[in-house]
């Protein structure tokens, strides 16, 4: 099985995974008990969240959650409405901007950057909370996030970033007030994220009960997988030079590879070279797949299989329905060499061309 699929999930660091089995095996303390064990098994913790942190701005403290969709909806239900996001924006956020009410989503142009003028059109005083994705899930565009949370600052509102896919990968612009991060994005376990929050800022909490994180989330945290979460990072922020030059390599190599009849999605200028969104005018992506079952790819997110829609992103850089299913994934990072890809790609293009021949 070759695995292209990496902003639906990254393979799992081995690092990560040795620094979860004692906490797996041997050592099944609560962390919030008092006894030996249990201080053990929190001290543990800790070291993974200053791990998570290191990568983080300096002035904000990171509290562990179930993943990034209760992160982000923490985030905005914690501060509420008014609120302006962008039509990009992964379903946890735009669903749960919906269930908050009181929001304003704004465009994004072909090449899927928001538009800055109906930006700074609507973010005005009143507003609460701004919400933007660092590097979209779908197409991999860069926002410009700087400039977003300067706006939101100016008009007295909080900015969340949605980091999921950026964090570890690239430095988090200035200016964020809240981030949400998830491990299985950075080749650590599912079923982990964070929030992290600017001093000062206090949020309503979501979950009830016991407030065991500091900033108020209750529930009681697994060691095992904080420490797996820790430990990714860790290895993120080693790795960070020598993973971004092989993903340049790769990207290079997959440009190569595909030829004119496939086009990107997005901007290839401002983009995170380890997502690779093309379509081809008459593929049959669902035929496509079929014929091509020892290679993970996709046909959009993860999230959103099985719906049957478009991809709400490929809606809003102006596709048609027609080009938003002719269009594929492929994500690619840290373990995948250049000769799988080259070797999946070669086959993903001869299986296209063969179905124009076909028909």
């Amino acid at each position: 099985m070759i695995y292209l699929d990496y902003q639906a999930t990254t393979p799992l660091a081995p690092e990560a995974l040795d620094a979860m089995l004692p906490w797996l095996r041997d050592q099944h303390a609560n962390p919030h008990s008092a006894h030996g064990p249990g201080r053990a098994a929190k001290a543990a913790i800790e070291v993974a969240r200053a791990q998570v942190a290191a990568l983080l701005p300096a002035g904000g403290n990171v509290s562990f959650t179930g993943g990034a969709t209760e992160a982000l909806n923490w985030a905005i239900k914690g501060v509420g409405g008014p609120i302006v996001t962008i039509a990009t924006e992964h379903a946890a956020v735009l669903d749960t901007v919906e269930a908050v009410g009181k929001a304003r989503v704004l465009p994004v142009g072909s090449d899927g950057l928001v538009d800055i003028d109906a930006a700074r059109a609507a973010i005005r005083p009143g507003v609460k909370l701004v919400a933007a994705m660092l590097v979209n899930n779908e197409i991999g565009v860069i926002q410009p996030i700087a400039e977003l949370a300067a706006l939101a600052h100016q008009a007295g509102a909080l900015f969340l970033c949605d980091a999921v896919q950026g964090y570890g990968r690239m430095a988090i612009p200035e200016g964020c007030d809240l981030i949400a991060l998830s491990a299985h994005k950075i080749h650590g376990p599912k079923g982990i994220g964070a929030l992290w929050i600017r001093e000062g800022i206090e949020l309503a909490p979501l979950l009830h009960g016991g407030g065991q994180e500091a900033a108020g989330r209750s529930g009681t945290l697994s060691p095992a997988l904080c420490a797996g979460f820790g430990a990714a990072a860790a290895l993120m922020a080693a790795r960070r030079d020598s993973d971004a030059a092989h993903v340049e390599r790769l990207w290079t190599a997959a440009r190569a590879t595909l030829g004119a009849d496939w086009i990107v999605n997005g901007s290839g200028e401002h983009r995170y070279r380890g997502n690779l969104n093309v379509r081809r005018d008459g593929l049959d992506v669902a035929r496509l797949m079929s014929d091509l079952r020892d290679i993970a790819f996709s046909a959009g997110s993860a999230c959103a299989s099985g719906s049957g829609r478009p991809s709400h992103v490929l809606e809003a850089i102006g596709l048609s329905d027609a080009q938003a299913r002719n269009s594929i994934r492929i994500g690619f990072g840290r373990y995948t060499t250049e000769e799988e890809l080259v070797d999946a790609l070669q086959r993903i293009d001869a299986a296209a061309r063969a179905q124009r021949i076909a028909v």
